[in-house]
């Protein structure tokens, strides 16, 4: 937004009201605000949503509608083309937690929301994909074309903000104290505190290896998802051996003071915390799953282990905690892949490129 603006172009933000509307403001946009209910499957007023859309953008001559996140995919695509705006974009930043397990609920979900993409993909003129896995099962799945797949990998991470030279080793022993981690080899993982992302298996392997290693400290950082079936409740996250410190906005700060980052997620889009902690260049343990083995090329910025297998994710954890070298090793590997792939500026690039392609 801040590049379009910069160039000359007129920007909206179209959006719910939350709390980075003023945000969004501050750097140039109009702020234009619908009404949709975020995990609603009530067809009536998904409808409603729809219209919603339609009327916040009816009046607004667009030239370009860039649309985020599957329900504004689907139902802004709708509203777009009755709008009339003559170039519709999608983004699709991962399929969503409906494609982790194949329950009967999770499966009906999926097949509705595979035919509401299918049409709003056929009424739109090209879709972004974050990852190589996404296209591929939309592709052969005939959700979309191959030829509207446009894969740009990751919305970027700003490399300056997230980089070690910006702290000192008298800054990180200052943040360590702060958070009572004097003394101690920190494992992080930062992720919203639902079980999709791999929260048990974490615990668990905390569990085991405090056992062995006690100056070992884990720690979790992200919020509870309310309302979320997958969420995991504050009686678990506050039990066992990891330090749960809820949501936090210093997260550079806790990724610099931290030995190893670990997310075992079973599935992602292309995750933010395992960029900016690549670009910080600290070694990683993730899943071989979609997104991650976007980020983590194995045995060389870190490890990929199955998903849900907790013995091989306490194996590669444990090899990086009495392995100082290979940390330091896979940690500058993990820098100079996120320079030249996950450099928030190149992606920037890329999404201009593709703009003034249609237009």
């Amino acid at each position: 937004m801040k590049e379009l603006l910069k160039r000359g172009y007129k920007v909206y933000a179209i959006c719910p009201k939350g709390d980075k509307n003023q945000a969004l403001r501050d750097i140039g946009c109009d702020v234009i605000n619908y009404d949709i209910d975020r995990k609603g499957l009530n067809p009536f007023s998904e409808k409603q949503s729809i219209d919603n859309i339609y009327y916040a953008i009816k009046d607004l001559h667009l030239d370009v509608l860039h649309t985020f996140t599957a329900k504004p995919n689907i139902y802004g695509t709708y509203a777009a083309k009755k709008a009339g705006i003559p170039i519709i974009l999608n983004l699709v930043e991962g399929l969503g937690s409906f494609y982790v397990k194949n329950t009967l609920k999770n499966i009906l979900i999926r097949t509705v929301m595979e035919r509401l993409y299918k049409r709003a993909f056929q009424l739109s003129q090209g879709c972004v994909f974050v990852n190589s896995d996404d296209p591929s099962y939309m592709t052969r799945k005939k959700i979309i074309q191959k030829e509207k797949v446009k894969i740009i990998k990751s919305v970027g991470v700003n490399t300056q903000k997230f980089s070690m030279q910006n702290y000192s080793d008298e800054e990180i022993a200052s943040i360590k104290e702060t958070n009572n981690l004097t003394g101690k080899l920190v494992v992080l993982m930062v992720a919203r505190a639902i079980w999709d992302k791999g929260i048990r298996e974490y615990y668990t392997s905390a569990t085991v290896l405090k056992q062995k290693y006690p100056y070992v400290e884990f720690l979790l950082v992200g919020g509870t998802d309310e309302g979320n079936h997958s969420c995991a409740s504050e009686e678990f996250l506050n039990s066992g051996d990891v330090e749960w410190l809820g949501h936090r906005d210093d997260i550079a700060e806790l990724t610099a003071a931290c030995d190893i980052y670990v997310l075992p997620s079973y599935l992602e889009g292309l995750p933010a915390t395992l960029m900016e902690a690549t670009s910080m260049a600290k070694p990683i343990v993730t899943t071989n799953t979609v997104g991650c083995r976007d980020v983590v090329d194995n045995g060389v910025n870190g490890f990929l282990v199955p998903v849900k297998d907790t013995n091989e994710l306490i194996e590669k954890i444990e090899s990086l905690i009495k392995d100082q070298d290979l940390r330091i090793k896979m940690g500058q590997k993990g820098r100079e892949k996120a320079l030249c792939e996950f450099d928030v500026n190149k992606v920037v690039q890329h999404y201009m490129e593709y703009y003034e392609t249609f237009i």
